[in-house]
């Protein structure tokens, strides 16, 4: 996964000149899963059609230019590695926050499914 890559085919989207802004999200691998056990990596899978399905209803979004996401999907991640990168550009902040926002929280709960390990 490479954010660089991401914000380069960001700002190449032939409407790009509509954004005033771009928010990217960095989803990592981190120490303590929500109910405070030690986490040595998790994986994550995909449904792809249901992740196609998201990004094009977050891009009919009034405001909206574009929607970009990249998950590593199907390899052991440790702590620190990166998850997903999520990026939404668009004509005001409101509009692109509050798209964030949502996009976010739909792929995390119908979308992504993952297996944590842990150290005991």
């Amino acid at each position: 996964m490479d954010l660089v890559r991401i914000m380069e085919k960001m700002k190449a989207h032939p409407d790009f000149h509509k954004a005033g802004m771009v928010l990217y999200h960095n989803g990592v691998v981190r120490e303590t899963s929500r109910d405070g056990r030690r986490v040595t990596g998790l994986r994550v899978e995909v449904d792809r059609d249901r992740l196609e399905k998201v990004l094009a209803t977050a891009k009919k979004t009034p405001g909206i230019v574009e929607v970009l996401v990249h998950i590593n999907e199907g390899v052991d991640l440790t702590v620190g590695d990166d998850v997903m990168y999520l990026a939404v550009a668009g004509d005001v902040r409101e509009n692109v926050i509050a798209t964030l926002g949502k996009t976010l929280d739909t792929i995390k709960t119908t979308v992504t499914r993952k297996t944590e390990f842990f150290a005991d």
